[in-house]
């Protein structure tokens, strides 16, 4: 069984992930600004405690057992915030299962962040069980909640239903047509956030965008549900319309998927950015039809071994930048 992030769903030629995350909070204790590290511990020991009554296969991790690269391979897998680990690591700690679909951080800016990760549109089924999840844990445990404002968060904006709900789109042709501003700026007004790769305060990388629901009190989880549908399929045809246009010049077109795709496969080294710029060429080629020596799973592979971390991982030691360069020109040639 392949881990969700080397998988393809629907829709995954615009929309490479689904997130739902729930922030949750337990009534006795202090919430996480004002959380002591003998606070924290409790926590953590309490979740471990109820593991056995949540099932899905669930263990528990706690951030100072792993080593730096393991935190940032775990990043990159979209499963744990940058902050997270780089701030609480004598308290953090993630329950998650094998497949890694599930990732619960406890103790990251709330005492839990629930989450559910699938490969591409998958908002239903990921809302769906990321709710049942957060239903047992209710059943063990008590939540900070108001009558009058729902779910109690350290961030006023995750107050309410604390959910948020996040797809990953991959838009390469609306970058090349000029229009992504454009297409950006209306997903904005229409109230959702657009962050880049590793959500707040990250950069856009490969034409990667992450968009989410800003609002989470006075609105209902299916409201937050039908809303990011609609703008993801808004999205997905803006996108597809920018392929369709470009696709009308065949010869350019593929002259520049094929050489992103020559380049790739016969660097003797490549840095981490020119592989992410290289990548997006290479996957709107695939996805398009145009390429067709590899296949989606490749591409899947090729984005994440390709990472600093998850690269290290793989060939299980820590490199230097000139030597991740030359292995991760080795580890593309593996792959395709």
């Amino acid at each position: 069984m392949l881990n969700w992030y080397l998988q393809s769903g629907k829709e995954s030629d615009v929309v490479t992930s689904t997130r739902v995350r729930i922030a949750r909070n337990f009534a006795n204790f202090p919430f996480m600004p004002k959380c002591t590290k003998i606070d924290g511990k409790k926590i953590v020991e309490k979740m471990e405690e109820i593991i056995p009554n949540l099932g899905y296969g669930l263990k528990l991790f706690q951030l100072k057992d792993m080593d730096d690269i393991t935190k940032m391979s775990l990043i990159e897998k979209h499963l744990i915030s940058p902050d997270f680990a780089l701030n609480r690591n004598d308290i953090g700690a993630i329950l998650m299962n094998e497949e890694e679909n599930i990732c619960i951080m406890v103790n990251e800016e709330d005492h839990l962040r629930i989450q559910v990760l699938a490969p591409g549109l998958e908002l239903e089924n990921a809302l769906n069980l990321a709710l049942e999840i957060d239903q047992k844990i209710g059943q063990n445990i008590t939540y900070a909640y108001s009558e009058k404002y729902g779910f109690l968060t350290s961030c006023p904006t995750n107050v309410g239903t604390g959910l948020r709900i996040s797809n990953m789109f991959h838009l390469p042709a609306l970058t090349l047509t000029g229009n992504i501003e454009k297409v950006l700026e209306v997903v904005n007004n229409f109230g959702m956030n657009i962050r880049g790769i590793y959500g707040e305060g990250s950069n856009t990388q490969g034409n990667l965008y992450q968009v989410s629901n800003k609002q989470s009190l006075g609105i209902t989880e299916e409201e937050i549900l039908k809303n990011q549908k609609i703008i993801a399929e808004k999205i997905m045809e803006q996108e597809r319309l920018a392929r369709s246009y470009l696709g009308k010049n065949e010869i350019d077109l593929a002259d520049r998927v094929y050489r992103a795709y020559g380049i790739l496969t016969n660097a003797q080294k490549i840095t981490s950015e020119e592989c992410k710029k290289l990548l997006s060429d290479v996957k709107l080629g695939v996805d398009m039809g145009i390429i067709k020596e590899i296949d989606d799973t490749q591409v899947n592979k090729l984005y994440l071994y390709t990472k600093q971390a998850n690269l290290q991982k793989y060939v299980g030691k820590q490199l230097g930048d000139y030597e991740r360069d030359i292995e991760r020109a080795k580890m593309i040639k593996q792959i395709v």
